[in-house]
């Protein structure tokens, strides 16, 4: 059991930095920018963490004989996404320091301009200006960066993990031939 949530686990943590790194070009074209990048980056977290029901489904079918508990389920799940969690927080490391050096600078720019067009007050501005530089002021901080990151993917996983364990632990839901 350990090794297939091992091997889904980096199969997922695979597609989702592979997925990171392939879009990056579409971000220089102007193609994804910061107000299609969350959709884009979400879907990616859910197409790669479609291994969760995968891995729960060859434990159930290849070491639970075709039946599995909403809990046994759970863990398998919680645990691909926890793998696949820790290589998408390095990828976007490795992604942070390389490719987007700049990346709260730009943020903050393209929100920035968006509240001027919006014709937000100065005090909201204000507010905002001081939120981004206690936030950029976080994100030095690899640990918390680390953290903040894991944080946006984890609960795409916790929701997969709960639904496939829910649509799994029934016996004919895709049942072993």
């Amino acid at each position: 059991m350990k090794r297939t949530i091992l091997i889904y686990g980096l199969i997922a943590g695979a597609i989702v930095a592979g997925l990171m790194f392939a879009t990056m070009p579409f971000w220089e074209s102007g193609v994804i920018t910061f107000d299609n990048g969350e959709f884009v980056g979400y879907t990616t977290m859910v197409i790669s963490l479609s291994m969760v029901f995968f891995g729960i489904k060859t434990c159930r079918d290849n070491h639970f004989n075709g039946s599995i508990s909403f809990w046994k389920a759970f863990k398998v799940g919680i645990l691909i996404s926890l793998i696949a969690a820790v290589m998408y927080a390095l990828a976007w490391e490795i992604s942070y320091h390389t490719i987007n050096i700049n990346f709260l600078e730009k943020m903050s720019a393209h929100y920035l301009e968006n509240m001027k067009t919006e014709g937000k007050t100065e005090a909201e501005i204000e507010a905002f200006v001081q939120q981004m530089e206690m936030y950029k002021e976080w994100y030095k901080n690899p640990f918390i960066r680390f953290g903040m990151t894991l944080a946006e993917i984890l609960p795409v996983g916790i929701v997969i993990t709960i639904i496939s364990s829910l649509l799994l632990r029934n016996r004919e839901v895709l049942p072993v031939n």
